[in-house]
């Protein structure tokens, strides 16, 4: 069985992936460090040394690879993986267990404030600027998001209560 989770940074999918490959007994591989195990680098180097482009193309072939190889595994993709080269169409042909971790604007921003410092994506932004910042990445990205088979609203829930929730809809 392969669990898919996919949703804006901050959403919690390593940490509910995690979670969850605890209570299956089943590996847990969070794409972001794959990808930076593969490549030897750090993402935030491979975007300033090589280019968003060349990071889609690798975040692709990994991406695939991993589905391709692993027969039971729970992933946690990067917040941008379903938005490139096909990568939701791919997602959703190797499982139905594909889950949409999705939080409101506000619940996103309360989470990343907290967490600025650990995001290349957002660390550079001052605090004022980072509700519209996260807006607008969202609105972008949520139709991706969407096509997910499952959807779980995530709000102030625990880990543990999204994992659990995620067990009873499996296929």
């Amino acid at each position: 069985m392969k669990i898919v989770l996919v949703g804006y940074m901050g959403s919690g999918k390593t940490t509910v992936g995690q979670l969850l490959a605890e209570k299956l007994n089943m590996d847990f591989l969070d794409l972001d460090d794959y990808i930076e195990t593969q490549l030897n680098t750090k993402i935030p180097d491979i975007f300033k040394e090589k280019g968003e482009i060349f990071f889609r193309k690798a975040e692709h072939q990994y991406l695939q690879e991993v589905l391709e190889k692993q027969d039971a595994l729970v992933l946690a993709t990067g917040g941008g993986t379903p938005c490139y080269s096909g990568n939701m169409d791919l997602i959703n042909s190797k499982t139905e267990n594909v889950f949409y971790l999705k939080l409101s604007i506000p619940g996103l921003i309360e989470r990343l404030y907290k967490e600025k410092e650990h995001r290349p994506l957002i660390k550079h932004l001052a605090d004022e600027d980072l509700p519209e910042f996260i807006g607008k990445h969202l609105f972008e990205r949520s139709p991706f998001y969407a096509i997910s088979k499952h959807t779980i609203v995530a709000g102030a829930r625990t880990a543990d209560e999204i994992a659990n929730e995620i067990l009873e809809k499996l296929v």
